[in-house]
């Protein structure tokens, strides 16, 4: 019968804490860029609702709006609830003032939260 020496052990656990180490990177990284993804498209869908509102009421950049976040997010609204960023970042409106197409009219406070063009939203 042929016994393990304390060499081979501390190899064999050394390549599994190793392993689990890349593992746990991994996962990390997959969820910082998920939590990124979905402010990006938490910023997408209050874009195209902000959009959506103004087309439905015939209104161009530049026209102002009493309270605009309320009228597009909300019960019976665009979108149901206030979006929230996954990170802990914080979201600004862009007021009461409908903004150019290539605007965003919500950002977030995490500078890698940006998109990088709205153009087509």
């Amino acid at each position: 019968m042929r016994a393990f020496t304390l060499i081979e052990v501390t190899l064999v656990v050394s390549v599994l804490l190793g392993m689990i180490l890349v593992l746990f990177l991994g996962v990390s990284a997959y969820k910082k860029g998920s939590d990124r993804a979905l402010c990006i498209q938490n910023i997408a869908s209050v874009q195209k609702a902000m959009r959506s509102y103004s087309n439905l009421f015939a209104l161009g950049p530049g026209n102002s709006v009493a309270n605009l976040k309320d009228e597009i997010i909300g019960p019976d609204k665009f979108i149901e609830a206030e979006p929230v960023c996954r990170s802990g970042g914080t979201y600004t409106y862009g007021g009461d003032t409908i903004p150019l197409a290539s605007v965003a009219y919500l950002s977030c406070s995490l500078p890698d939260h940006v998109p990088s063009t709205v153009s087509g939203w």
